[in-house]
């Protein structure tokens, strides 16, 4: 196996620890781009950001043979980091934005000389792609699916209380059809969770919402509220068939997200065998991490 240069190891460690000056939005942004999420949770987030960065780069770099994809991942996500809005506002913020901006041109460059590892590894990832689509190919996945939607589309007669408390249930059978470990609504400290589960190492808290028009700012604010009183590991997945208002979703795009959003148009797409649910969150959440755009729509995502 033909491993990754010093140089872009060193390249990749100056352009982590510029581009985001909060620890926060340093792990948010990881926890995006790594596929092993637990790998944050060996760190020291007390300690100084700069050891934070060199002692993960430094673990996968001697693990190269299991991380390798994930380096490479993580070096092409933050080479195509763009927008250093949020350093500008910082103190001295516009010396750390050129700064920032330095070590990701650096890194950018290394990342071309690296095509050749990086097309390995695109080959693989589309074989693991590859085969995400061949267990939904299969019958029983299928059948299952086109059985919900049959489901989904009974539900369009109730009213809008009773097809809410529907629609968790009916996501409940979704994520079990892709291996999402999920859990039944709950309450704790008053506050009712439609539901959970778990996603390449991540908790999601889940919450659902079928009204007759946009979900408003105040739903996601707090949802958002929710999130924040877990432990930091745990983000949040909001659908709302109806869409949401524009202003809720500029509120909550950028910075560090905590959630991503999906619609009608993502369900019916899973339900209809065009993307896997799995594929779908990974994408929506890479989007977020990179871009700080919570809801990545099914068209743009399929390129429709």
């Amino acid at each position: 196996m033909k491993q990754i240069s010093p140089a872009a190891i060193n390249c990749l460690k100056e352009a982590l620890t510029s581009a985001y000056w909060y620890k926060s939005d340093l792990r948010s942004f990881l926890t995006g781009c790594l596929s092993d999420a637990s790998l944050l949770s060996r760190l020291n987030w007390d300690d100084y950001k700069r050891n934070i960065v060199g002692n993960l780069v430094g673990f996968m770099v001697r693990n190269e043979q299991e991380y390798q994809g994930d380096l490479l991942r993580l070096m092409s996500e933050t080479a195509r980091i763009s927008d250093f809005s949020h350093l500008e506002k910082l103190e001295d913020g516009r010396s750390k934005a050129q700064e920032a901006r330095r070590a990701v041109e650096a890194l950018r460059n290394q990342v071309s000389a690296h095509e050749e590892i990086a097309e390995a590894q695109r080959e693989a990832e589309a074989k693991r792609e590859e085969a995400r689509e061949e267990r939904l190919r299969r019958k029983e996945v299928q059948e299952r699916l086109e059985a919900i939607k049959q489901e989904y589309y009974r539900l369009l007669s109730l009213s809008p209380q009773k097809r809410g408390y529907a629609l968790e249930k009916l996501m409940y059978a979704v994520f079990e059809v892709f291996d999402l470990d999920p859990k039944a609504s709950f309450r704790i400290e008053g506050e009712q969770i439609d539901g959970s589960f778990s996603f390449e190492g991540t908790d999601y808290l889940f919450e659902a919402k079928w009204e007759d028009k946009p979900t408003e700012r105040g739903s996601l604010d707090k949802f958002d509220g929710v999130i924040r009183r877990k432990l930091e590991n745990t983000l949040g997945l909001f659908l709302s068939i109806n869409g949401y208002s524009e202003d809720g979703v500029k509120a909550y795009s950028g910075g560090r997200p905590l959630m991503i959003l999906m619609d009608g148009a993502d369900l019916m797409a899973v339900l209809e065998g065009r993307i896997d649910l799995v594929t779908l969150l990974l994408r929506k959440r890479r989007h977020a991490s990179q871009t700080g755009n919570i809801f990545l729509r099914i068209h743009e995502l399929l390129g429709g």
